[in-house]
């Protein structure tokens, strides 16, 4: 195995308050080969991201979290990296994702999301790393 973070694949880090969507977008991802990482609720997702922001190619952000919404995960991200790649999963209105492509978001999948929409995005995202 290749630990050279240059030359490794670049996870996912996806980051909601549900367990069952996080299950859903690990195992729909890695059964294509995409690695991923998984947070529940963005505290956990902003430690996982501080630790392993160099692994990390795309981070799948869900909005509205009870700790914290993603438009205030997205800025403590970027303060740790200015360049992080970012696709909110939200059910809320169109408003909130069109507020976040102001900021920097990269990208935008409303839910419910159909798994091959998402795997294609991600795949796109990654491509660009």
């Amino acid at each position: 195995m290749n630990d050279d973070p240059v030359t490794s694949p670049k996870y996912v880090l996806a980051i909601d308050d549900e367990p069952e969507i996080l299950e859903i977008i690990q195992r729909c991802l890695e059964g294509e080969g995409v690695p991923v990482l998984t947070a529940l609720g963005a505290k956990n997702g902003l430690e996982a991201y501080e630790k392993r922001r160099r692994e990390i190619g795309l981070v799948l952000l869900d909005y509205v979290m009870p700790d914290m919404t993603g438009d205030l995960v997205l800025e403590c991200l970027q303060r740790v990296n200015p360049e992080v790649r970012v696709i909110l999963l939200t059910g809320c209105d169109d408003r909130v994702a069109r507020n976040m492509f102001e900021a920097g978001l990269s990208g935008y999948i409303r839910k419910p999301f159909y798994i091959d929409d998402l795997l294609q995005r991600v795949r796109d995202e990654l491509s660009q790393v």
